[in-house]
């Protein structure tokens, strides 16, 4: 049975993506800050090996202290309520890249973090791999750094590498910024109104369920490495993506559509191409054919 270690497993997405591995009967190994304590609100929690760690300690043989694990799903980033935060560069980035290079020399052989869209930059279009990143926020900047810093480890270790850059995700647990939960709020509320941007950014949206099981798919395939974008490749309106959730909760708010600006460091129209992804699940499903 291939061991699994997946960090910041208490997070929004780690929770789905240990319950993904689960059903594939994998052996997780699970870590974050919280405590045993904490983490018993988590339906995996009896199933899995937890081991509570601050990633910001460096001062171990991470590969034994985690028990040799075969795959690393490297999740765990700090701050993201906040993405212009310097914390991005001044810590997140450091501790990462300390905790990857220990374990990495130490014995790990394959290796996935966890990227962002945001690396692109400002690129109105469709955004496939090949394309140069292009940060222009700390958050960004900081991922995309870690990124180069594990490919000059290649030059020295020999390990895959996949770099999964998420676009955007919704789903139960995600953060009470977004927009979707933030709508929720206010229909719980009753309130009239909706306050939002003018709702015509074109972005590229997954359920969170959709999003770990793409994961782990991407991780547990040898193939293709490197950047792989994890994404639906058809782009939505911000505004048809808060009417559509309307429309499933059948439910009406008036939508005060202008009250928020843009954002200054997202480009208006911009979903990611799937090829890469598409050509993973299209090889997994033909092998799994008697």
């Amino acid at each position: 049975m291939k061991r699994v270690l997946v960090t910041g497993a208490t997070g929004f997405i780690g929770n789905y993506v240990i319950n993904e591995l689960l059903k594939r009967d994998f052996q997780v190994i699970a870590t974050s800050i919280l405590s045993y304590e904490e983490t018993k609100k988590f339906n995996w929690i009896d199933k899995v090996k937890y081991i509570q760690w601050d990633l910001n300690n460096l001062n171990q043989n991470f590969f034994e202290f985690f028990k040799q694990p075969d795959l690393l799903i490297h999740l765990s980033w700090e701050g993201m309520s906040d993405l212009k935060n310097p914390v991005h560069i001044t810590n997140n980035l450091f501790s990462s890249y300390f905790f990857i290079q220990n374990i990495i020399e130490n014995g790990l052989k394959d290796l996935v973090v966890i990227g962002t869209c945001l690396e692109y930059g400002i690129k109105n279009r469709c955004l496939d791999e090949d394309m140069k990143s292009e940060p222009i926020i700390s958050y960004s900047l900081a991922k995309d750094v870690l990124r180069k810093f594990i490919n000059e480890l290649k030059k020295k270790h020999e390990f895959n590498f996949k770099w999964i850059r998420l676009f955007y995700i919704y789903g139960k647990g995600q953060s009470p910024n977004s927009i979707l939960s933030q709508l929720d709020k206010a229909l719980e509320n009753n309130r009239e109104t909706f306050n939002m941007s003018g709702g015509e950014q074109i972005r590229d949206y997954l359920p969170v369920e959709k999003v770990a099981e793409y994961i782990v798919k991407i991780s547990i395939q040898k193939e293709i490495n490197g950047i792989i974008n994890c994404c639906s490749g058809k782009p939505i309106s911000i505004k048809d993506l808060v009417e559509n959730h309307l429309k499933k909760k059948n439910r009406q708010i008036k939508l005060n559509l202008g009250y928020y600006p843009y954002p200054d460091y997202e480009p208006m129209e911009f979903w990611g191409d799937c090829k890469k992804l598409n050509k993973i699940l299209f090889n997994q499903e033909s092998s799994w054919k008697p």
